[in-house]
């Protein structure tokens, strides 16, 4: 018997460790197979950060094999979401099963709206940081045939909230590369000259390939996402939400992402009456006690639809306050005759 398979034989005997103890474990891993390794800190930004834990190839070989042996996976011995989030998610995921999704006939299009907040954050020539909002509108049209021309309009970033005077005259100074706003154009989705997975739009293979049992799907993130972001829980929760904010994950997978939500630990109901964009949901979140920051996902409990997802600040960061959401992205999806 090899150690994955002691490991996964005695697990349901094993009590139940605190993130904190695991976080040390891995701490005292690192150290111990590498003591010239350094302890990184995860930056701040949730997309760009790297995982504290692998600091080295060889512990970053370790915990693939642990993911891969299902130690770290939702059936191991590392908790899941709160009961009440669990029971939220899981019905959203029957709910969604039973809604339709938009058929696009030949001659159609898929149209996806979405009304997305962007953190700004400007260095001056003295050093100082300025901080505020972007707001930015967005309009996909993918063809019946996504073989054919898609059509993306961007309203292009426009400063919209100020929490200082300060900031909101250095925005003023600025000097933009490009003009704002624009209508993109790219046969099957390639826009800037790239593919649509490099784009950030999957395609119906890529999505194809996800399993729809939760517990291998959400393996299966685990593994995409080894050694980025600043806990392999948090990042598995970012990911979810990235892929169902693009608008285009079929029901069945959208269910199973939720399914998977259900059984990553940490997750909670933050808000059961959450409003974005004047529609109302209920928000399931993640703190990451690193960075003080939140990842949520709202749904839609009468249809099991994503509403959006955002990134709320928890604690104070500059000028921002506490509660403020630094990243957001709302979805709303039909079907068009007509593209621009």
């Amino acid at each position: 018997m090899n150690e994955l398979t002691l490991l996964q034989a005695m697990r349901d005997k094993t009590p139940v460790a605190t993130d904190a103890a695991v976080e040390e474990g891995r701490r005292k891993l690192l150290l111990r197979i590498d003591p010239s390794a350094p302890i990184a800190q995860p930056p701040r930004r949730r997309r760009t950060a790297k995982w504290a834990g692998l600091a080295s190839l060889a512990t970053a070989a370790i915990v693939a094999a642990l993911v891969a042996g299902d130690v770290l996976g939702p059936t191991g011995w590392r908790g899941a979401a709160t009961a009440q989030a669990a029971q939220v998610l899981n019905e959203a995921a029957q709910t969604t099963i039973k809604t339709a999704d938009p058929v696009v006939n030949p001659g159609q299009y898929l149209k996806i709206q979405s009304s997305n907040r962007w953190g700004t954050f400007s260095v001056d020539e003295n050093g100082k940081e300025f901080q505020w909002l972007d707001t930015e509108n967005m309009t996909m049209y993918i063809p019946a045939n996504r073989n054919d021309e898609w059509v993306w309009e961007r309203s292009g970033r426009i400063p919209t909230v100020f929490f200082d005077e300060a900031s909101k005259e250095h925005e003023k100074t600025l000097q933009y590369d490009q003009p704002r706003g624009d209508v993109l154009r790219g046969a099957n989705g390639a826009f800037y000259g790239s593919s649509p997975d490099q784009s950030g739009f999957p395609s119906s293979e890529y999505l194809a390939s996800f399993p729809r049992d939760p517990h291998m799907l959400l393996n299966n993130i685990f593994k995409k996402t080894l050694g980025q972001g600043q806990s392999i829980d948090g990042e598995a929760l970012v990911f979810i939400a990235d892929l169902l904010r693009t608008g285009m994950v079929p029901g069945d997978l959208r269910a199973a992402l939720y399914k998977a939500a259900a059984l990553i630990p940490g997750v909670t109901v933050i808000d059961d009456q959450a409003t974005l964009n004047g529609r109302k949901g209920i928000a399931i979140g993640r703190v990451e006690e690193v960075s003080h920051t939140r990842q949520d996902i709202i749904i839609d409990p009468q249809t099991g639809l994503l509403i959006g997802e955002r990134q709320v600040l928890t604690e104070a960061q500059g000028t921002m306050p506490a509660g403020t959401a630094i990243t957001l992205t709302t979805i709303e999806t039909s079907v068009s005759d007509t593209a621009p």
